[in-house]
């Protein structure tokens, strides 16, 4: 079995859906092999496997726990230049507001890959 995140496929609610797209983005682009979850598939059928199966399973977070975590991710995208200092910190200030007012959400898909052994 494989298990795995598509860090491309990040969603995050915000009043600016551009800067989250290119949060997201750029973040995923600092990770090695930010969509190979969505390759498990092909891989394990090239490679002979049988039977196959995909499913995702989706954790959805409200509430103010994952800040570091959307704070972390708008930093990367502020070290590769993709974002502004003052887009960053504009973000994240709207994600907190977002958390204190209840009204946090971010989805994060995680793939699980398996198969059988060829024959």
């Amino acid at each position: 079995m494989l298990l795995g995140q598509d860090w491309d496929t990040i969603v995050i609610d915000s009043a600016d859906p551009a800067l989250t797209r290119t949060v997201v983005h750029a973040r995923a682009d600092l990770t090695a092999g930010p969509r190979a979850a969505r390759q498990y598939r092909s891989l394990l059928l090239n490679a002979g496997f049988d039977e196959v199966t995909v499913e995702v399973h989706t954790g959805v977070f409200t509430g103010p726990a994952m800040l570091p975590l959307l704070a972390g991710l708008a930093e990367g995208a502020r070290s590769t230049s993709a974002i502004t200092h003052e887009q960053t910190d504009s973000w994240i200030a709207e994600q907190r507001a977002r958390a204190d007012a209840d009204r946090l959400f971010l989805a994060l898909p995680m793939f699980m890959t398996a198969a059988t052994t060829p024959r």
